[in-house]
């Protein structure tokens, strides 16, 4: 039993890992904490893991990266099509090992460290940006 392919579902603690063997037949379903993720994978086998595109997402994909797994990030909205049942974090494991393994689906490109502290200095310059035009007057109390 091989795992080939893996979907993970991030969350806040505790994270849902759906694998699947070669023939596509479900072999691993298992709930893991945040410090069992990175034991977990360095003594797994080298596969292919899904990740829904978030802000965590791009951390864990570096990390799983560097044991030697081949990590995809998708946009949550080509995942959703995949989902079965009722959305339940088990649920969105099994969709998201579903989607990585379509040849058409498209990914998003993982960021370096470098990249998302940018990015993060951009948001808040625009959220700044954006108070400031907003045109209402100071909050700040006159007393």
């Amino acid at each position: 039993m091989k795992i080939t392919t893996i979907g993970i579902d991030l969350a806040k603690e505790v994270f849902q890992i759906h694998g699947v063997d070669e023939y596509g037949k479900a072999v691993l379903r298992k709930q893991l904490r945040r410090g069992q993720m990175t034991e977990f994978f360095a003594n797994l086998g080298p596969c292919l893991i899904g990740l829904e595109a978030c802000g965590s997402s791009h951390h864990w994909a570096r990390k799983l990266g560097g044991f030697g797994h081949t990590v995809k990030l998708m946009s949550p909205q080509f995942v959703k099509p995949y989902v079965k049942t009722n959305k339940h974090d088990m649920a969105d494991a099994e969709a998201i090992c579903e989607a990585v393994t379509r040849p058409n689906m498209r990914f998003v490109p993982i960021k370096t460290v470098e990249q998302q502290a940018i990015l993060s200095v951009h948001r808040a310059r625009q959220g700044f940006v954006k108070a400031r035009t907003s045109g209402k007057s100071d909050t700040r109390s006159t007393l």
